[in-house]
């Protein structure tokens, strides 16, 4: 297909985007960028989160590791789906009840000052690297199939990509992500169906034959009985259930839209709907993997992990399933792009520089100093996209997950933390135990296999995180039957 083309269609689906923005955020002030003026739909917010959640590391990565890892992510969903309903009847009540825009507002009430801030920093760290990783994979595939037959090199592709973004998240931020993620979702989920519909068609099987053939290949394993493996069953259903409760509940990106919803109620609806959507969603991929491989081997395709299904797509399904494919990708990239450069934007403005808090702040000071930051935090991203160009990997998906078990368990410790104990923690001591633990855990992982020389530590790596901030903080604490609340009102 020509790349032109598909480059037309791409530019099309942008300007699209852009409309959404400008009708969303006309008359937007630094309430609608924070939190959408407390007045978005839970349906709306729910269907977009599922873009959000997914991202292109899922839409490339998954159906690529199918070859290896088969159907074990499955596993991790699972426990995710149960970990969601800790997000749903703990801590989105409490979010509430607190009046939160920044949801490490929590720990200054808790623990204090420098433990909100260090919270904030840890978000503000693992959001950054994560949502960078995913989006140089899009962007890789991007300039692989369509840019560099313009000559357009790398760079010069994500800044163009990032200005986009900037521009059109600049003034609606959470309203208007709210629904371009909605628009993306459609895109990304439409892809999906006409793809695994295209790989039956080309397969020569309806899709009753087609669960037989990929049961029968073997790659459709979800659960791994191995105890000493690292994707043994228990082990990653478990881990799935604290990478929901650390990736979504304690991760401003996704809960500054559930706290954009007007009620608790609402919100919870949201948050149980999106549990819902992602494990069909996801098996979805799966089965999209396995197809892909059974594709792969039919017409004698030699491509594997994130190159595999780019390349049966544009090398071998009809025009239009490749323009879909593209726009399905975009769509992929962009909730989880734009939503982290505006997470990130509200958390630093809000926990960092404590903007609620300036009262002497002019409202245009504070617009000023908030695009200042979201065009700083996009040049970050453009900065750290082309370190993993230099750096790249085979599986984006497990070097997505491996980081978020550094990042995420000092959070997950000091949530837990706050919420299990009613000990008063030495506010002081805070960051050196959130910075020791995945130093410690960085140790385990590299040494394991000297120390271990069965076992094999997989996803389990964010509860030992967060098992040693816990036991940290309460070495570091003392014991207090009256809940010390501080005076930070983030």
């Amino acid at each position: 297909m020509s790349p032109a083309l598909l480059l037309s269609f791409v530019l099309g689906y942008f300007l699209l985007l852009f409309a959404v923005a400008w009708f969303t955020s006309r008359g937007a002030s630094n309430d609608t960028f924070f939190v959408g003026n407390r007045a978005s739909h839970w349906g709306l917010v729910a269907f977009g989160m599922v873009g959000t959640s997914l991202s292109g590391v899922t839409f490339i990565s998954v159906p690529g590791s199918v070859g290896v890892n088969h159907w074990h992510y499955l596993q991790v969903v699972l426990g995710q789906t149960l970990g969601y309903l800790i997000v749903v009847f703990v801590l989105l009540p409490l979010y509430f009840r607190l009046g939160l825009t920044s949801i490490y507002g929590y720990l200054a009430h808790r623990l204090g000052p420098r433990s909100y801030r260090t919270g904030s920093g840890i978000f503000l760290l693992s959001r950054t690297l994560g949502a960078t990783a995913r989006l140089y994979l899009v962007v890789a595939v991007l300039q692989d199939s369509i840019l560099a037959s313009f000559g357009v090199p790398f760079w010069l592709s994500a800044t163009v990509i990032l200005l986009m973004i900037l521009v059109y998240t600049v003034n609606g931020g959470v309203k208007t992500i709210v629904w371009t993620d909605s628009l993306q979702t459609t895109g990304m989920l439409l892809g999906l169906l006409v793809c695994v519909g295209y790989l039956l068609q080309g397969l020569n099987m309806p899709w009753q034959q087609s669960l037989h053939a990929v049961r029968d290949s073997g790659l459709a394993t979800v659960f791994n009985p191995d105890p000493n493996a690292a994707s043994f069953w228990f082990k990653q259903v478990l881990a799935g259930i604290f990478i929901a409760v650390a990736m979504t509940g304690l991760d401003q990106e996704m809960m500054q839209k559930s706290l954009s919803v007007s009620t608790l109620r609402g919100a919870q609806k949201n948050m149980l709907w999106l549990s819902v959507i992602l494990l069909m969603v996801v098996t979805l991929f799966l089965f999209l993997g396995a197809l892909l491989h059974l594709y792969a081997a039919q017409v004698g395709l030699d491509a594997r992990g994130d190159k595999l299904f780019p390349a049966v797509v544009l090398g071998y399904l009809p025009v239009a399933v490749q323009v879909l494919f593209v726009i399905a990708l975009i769509s992929a990239l962009f909730p989880s792009a734009d939503g982290a450069l505006t997470a990130l934007t509200i958390s630093f403005c809000i926990d960092q520089l404590g903007m609620q808090r300036r009262a002497d702040w002019s409202e245009a000071r504070r617009t000023a100093i908030r695009i200042q930051v979201h065009v700083a935090f996009a040049l970050l991203f453009l900065l750290l996209v082309m370190v993993f160009r230099w750096a790249d990997s085979a599986s984006m998906i497990g070097l997505v997950l491996k980081l978020a078990a550094f990042t995420y368990g000092p959070l997950l410790g000091m949530f837990a933390f706050g919420l299990l104990t009613r000990r008063v923690v030495m506010d002081r001591c805070v960051p050196w135990v959130a910075a020791a633990a995945p130093g410690f855990c960085w140790a385990l992982d590299t040494w394991q296999a000297d120390l271990f020389p069965h076992w094999r530590i997989g996803l389990e790596l964010l509860l030992i995180n967060g098992a040693m901030t816990f036991g940290g903080l309460w070495a570091l604490s003392k014991p207090d039957s009256v809940q010390t609340v501080q005076t930070v009102q983030p």
